[in-house]
């Protein structure tokens, strides 16, 4: 009889799962098919073909695909090659409370299969479980004062606090917050445009907001410590790099995929305005896809960029720097080295850099589907990224990530995570 088990059936989404198919015969060749439908109903799928061992087994923890979506030997790889059927479609957790995301796998005779059209019923099916949030972790809308967000708290105890601040999409996304949270950290997600009363297009990044809310994060109860953590991505990095340098709550910065001084609209704190580098719109281009790619925009090289940059030597605190080199969107790799460059100058060590080769932009929890193109606010953009190497980036940088908060925010602690 053939079955199809998969462990833990139910689980967060950034735990690998154990999945295996027994009873075929000998050598027999499969297929693996994955499925996902997202709160919009678009849908996702994936598939990878195997040959059964001599005991009729393919556990896809040691069995190597030999093709489909992925080859070689990726336990998860059914997870993190999910592809839209609608393209330019982001797969994007917005209710991480209520309901999980649902991946049915289904496993099916690859001789059946013809031009990608299933010619029969599946030999054998099971449904899985994707959790963004643990057993036990609250949420607490935020609406204090000028700040809009979601706060999220670990069941019991004492934890290091976390902002985590997402990009130009705006609104509130809480899927990165709650799966810290899930792991040990009050985490606060926090919009700061297009979301509720605040504004859609603000004229300026008022850096007072966000030192609001590094000071409601210490005031909680349940936050230990002098100081917060942030975990940062593309529009959002220049937030969080102006809050290491200028608040000195902040004493753990992860950068993700950014730049080194602000664009698009001026920062202002305590009246003191940093004004955004000018972009070079003819350096815009489009790819044969028609994809835009906005990488060269930015030149810090040019005479005069100097002075736009952030004073990245002032701050106190450690910097995480993540970037994928395969970024289409920002050129956060050369970003990254010239803010490290600043510090080396002035005698810093108080930098990590992560450079992944063939990542691209949306560097996401460990399994989530590569997104390479999306449209965001109208524009078609090419974010980059090859799937199996930016599978494997986003499973290492998660990792360094919780290791990185833990060992600056919790006193005495060790790496280990």
């Amino acid at each position: 009889m053939i079955q199809l088990t998969a462990t833990p059936v139910s689980a967060l989404v950034d735990e690998p799962v154990h999945i295996r198919a027994t009873g075929l015969i000998p050598f027999q060749m499969v297929s693996f098919q994955a499925s996902l439908e997202d709160e919009n109903g678009d849908m996702f799928y994936s598939q990878a073909h195997y040959r059964a061992n001599e005991f009729g087994e393919v556990d896809l923890n040691h069995a190597s695909s030999l093709g489909g979506d992925y080859m070689g030997v990726h336990p998860m790889g059914l997870f993190w090659s999910l592809k839209p059927e609608k393209l330019l479609t982001r797969l994007l957790k917005r209710d991480v409370m209520n309901r999980p995301f649902q991946v049915q796998v289904k496993l099916y005779d690859l001789e059946l299969i013809v031009n990608n059209k299933v010619a029969s019923a599946p030999k054998a099916s099971l449904t899985l479980e994707r959790w963004y949030v643990a057993p036990g972790v609250t949420r607490i809308k935020v609406r204090e004062g000028r700040l809009r967000g979601a706060l999220f708290l670990p069941p019991e105890g004492l934890f290091p606090g976390v902002i985590d601040l997402f990009g130009g999409l705006g609104g509130l996304l809480e899927f990165r917050a709650s799966l810290l949270a899930s792991r040990g950290f009050a985490s606060l997600a926090l919009a700061y445009h297009n979301y509720e009363d605040l504004p859609r297009k603000p004229e300026v990044t008022d850096l007072e907001y966000f030192e609001e809310a590094a000071n409601f994060l210490l005031r909680h109860p349940k936050v230990f410590g002098s100081g917060v953590g942030v975990v940062s991505v593309c529009q959002g990095v220049q937030i969080g790099l102006s809050m290491a340098i200028y608040l000195k709550q902040v004493t753990a910065t992860v950068l993700i995929n950014g730049t080194n001084f602000p664009f698009g609209i001026p920062q202002v704190y305590h009246g003191q305005i940093h004004q955004p580098l000018p972009h070079s719109a003819q350096l815009i281009s489009t790819n044969a896809l028609g994809l835009l790619e906005l990488y060269r925009t930015f030149e810090t090289t040019q005479v005069g960029a100097s002075q736009y940059l952030f004073p990245i030597e002032e701050a106190q605190g450690q910097f995480l720097f993540i970037v994928g080199e395969g970024d289409k969107t920002i050129n956060s790799k050369a970003h990254a080295e010239q803010a490290i460059g600043q510090l080396k100058r002035h005698g810093k060590n108080n930098w990590t850099l992560l450079s992944y080769p063939g990542a691209g932009h949306l560097i996401e929890p460990p399994y989530s589907p590569l997104c390479c193109a999306s449209t965001t606010h109208d524009l078609r953009l090419h974010w980059g990224g090859e799937v199996i190497p930016h599978a494997a980036a986003q499973e290492h940088a998660w990792k360094e990530i919780q290791r990185f908060l833990r060992k600056h925010l919790i006193p005495d602690v060790t790496s280990q995570l």
